[in-house]
């Protein structure tokens, strides 16, 4: 068997239990982990519908221009489907979004424009104006509008919501998803509430965004509106994709929890993917304590994690925002510095005047002591060695072995700073370590010191 084209592999995505993640949370959570779609992508499947319906109804011909504004996924779903069915691409997003969301946007043949994020939705900067502009503008343009269009929730309602209730057995209790255009909560939520109107539906909102005061008030709170880092979810528009009648709730995450918890799904659970996914993670453990041990939890996973290699999983960009735990925990954490370092050792048969050179050549304060064979057999420290030769400079001759002190300690490389603090002393100025690949390298109180007061 195979398929005609790439968008008749779109749906039919894996449901996955969560394990160490949710841990602590009652009940079973299952991922839809969307990722297998052609885009990596949930948008894949609107994207796909809401050409198909423009197609059927006149307002995209043959040859036309697909115009949508965008944070970078169903631009890239619109692209694979104009690509396959010979349409030209134009996306406007946000300066934002991640840039392999452009750059991917670009790999599909689209031509993308980036506008500010940080101004009203109907100033005529925004990516919302620019989009539709272009729409008017462009002969045989279609605007898709995907906040306002239809056929986003249609989509989901006719395929994601029926393949979760089947998937689940009908024993789905609450379905959780961050909320964007709002068509994923929509038509999954209606077609899960036909099913069994005790499911709850819970969307996920980020601090920033109008939905979850607007949903619990009914007013829209310009207040509410402020800039905000995760992509994805939250909007400062009310879209009319977003029926808020099947929604119950909404639960606002942090950009710090969103981002942290996207990390910890790749590295606690081995599935790489979006921010929007650490965010829906992190609502869910947030209303740990209003689920019970025999809730079947869908958390619904958007996108894939190559979207944000440059942000969630880069370590520089996540430290300069405050969002990593940078603390030392482990003594593989106390030799980031200088991990990349062959450890310099001195020979105990090498005179005392060459193992001071090495010192020097260095600028390091101890050295362990080897025997021909390279193991570990004693060490020195410079303060050691300068007191002998005050007392008789004519010990340079001498061999290491005769001035040695015992060989500095070995701890093992998830050694915790706290034993490893304990072993340093005024009598023991170091340690020394094996990492994974079974290189040694030296840890000192000067990395731990270093590493204590980032």
């Amino acid at each position: 068997m195979y398929y005609n084209n790439v968008l008749e592999t779109i749906g039919n995505t894996p449901l996955v239990k969560l394990n160490d993640i949710v841990s602590d949370v009652p009940g079973t959570i299952l991922a839809k982990i969307e990722t297998t779609n052609p885009g990596n992508l949930v948008e894949d499947r609107m994207a796909l519908q809401m050409i198909e319906d423009a197609e059927a109804d006149g307002r995209l011909q043959p040859g036309g221009t697909i115009v949508e504004g965008t944070s970078g996924n169903t631009g890239m779903g619109l692209a694979i489907a104009g690509l396959i069915k010979g349409y030209k691409c134009i996306f406007v997003t946000t300066d934002k979004q991640s840039k392999e969301k452009v750059d991917i946007l670009k790999a599909v043949g689209a031509e993308v424009i980036v506008c500010p994020t940080d101004v009203e939705p109907d100033d005529s900067r925004s990516y919302y104006s620019v989009s539709k502009r272009l729409g008017e503008e462009i002969p045989g343009a279609w605007y898709v509008n995907q906040y306002d269009n239809p056929s986003n929730v249609k989509a989901h309602y006719l395929t994601t919501g029926p393949e979760i209730w089947e998937q689940t057995e009908g024993k789905i209790t609450h379905f959780v998803v961050g909320v964007g255009t709002g068509g994923t909560i929509s038509g999954v939520g209606k077609y899960l509430k036909e099913k069994n109107p005790n499911i709850q539906v819970w969307g996920i909102d980020t601090y920033g965004s109008v939905f979850k005061k607007y949903h619990e008030t009914g007013e829209f709170d310009e207040k509410e509106i402020y800039p905000y880092i995760t992509e994805g979810i939250g909007e400062d528009i009310l879209p009319k994709c977003v029926n808020f009648d099947v929604i119950d709730r909404f639960e606002k995450v942090t950009d710090k929890d969103g981002l942290v918890y996207q990390r910890k799904l790749a590295r606690e659970e081995g599935i790489l993917v979006g921010n929007s996914a650490g965010s829906a993670v992190a609502g869910i453990i947030q209303l740990k304590d209003e689920l019970k041990p025999d809730d079947v939890v869908v958390v619904l996973f958007h996108d894939h994690a190559t979207r944000y290699m440059g942000k969630a999983f880069n370590d520089d960009w996540m430290r300069s925002r405050g969002f990593l735990d940078d603390k030392p925990k482990q003594a593989l954490d106390l030799i980031s510095d200088h991990q990349h370092l062959p450890l310099v050792t001195i020979n105990q048969n090498t005179e005392i005047k060459e193992a001071c050179a090495k010192l020097e050549e260095y600028n390091i304060s101890q050295l362990p002591v080897v025997n021909d064979e390279g193991s570990f057999v004693g060490s020195l420290n410079d303060i050691d060695v300068f007191r002998l030769l005050m007392k008789d400079n004519t010990i340079v001759s001498k061999k290491v072995a005769d001035i040695m002190t015992e060989p500095f300690p070995e701890v093992s490389y998830n050694t915790s700073v706290e034993e490893i603090s304990s072993m340093i002393s005024k009598e023991n100025q170091a340690v020394v370590m094996k990492d994974l690949a079974g290189v040694y390298h030296i840890i000192t109180k000067y990395d731990l010191i270093g590493a204590l007061s980032q």
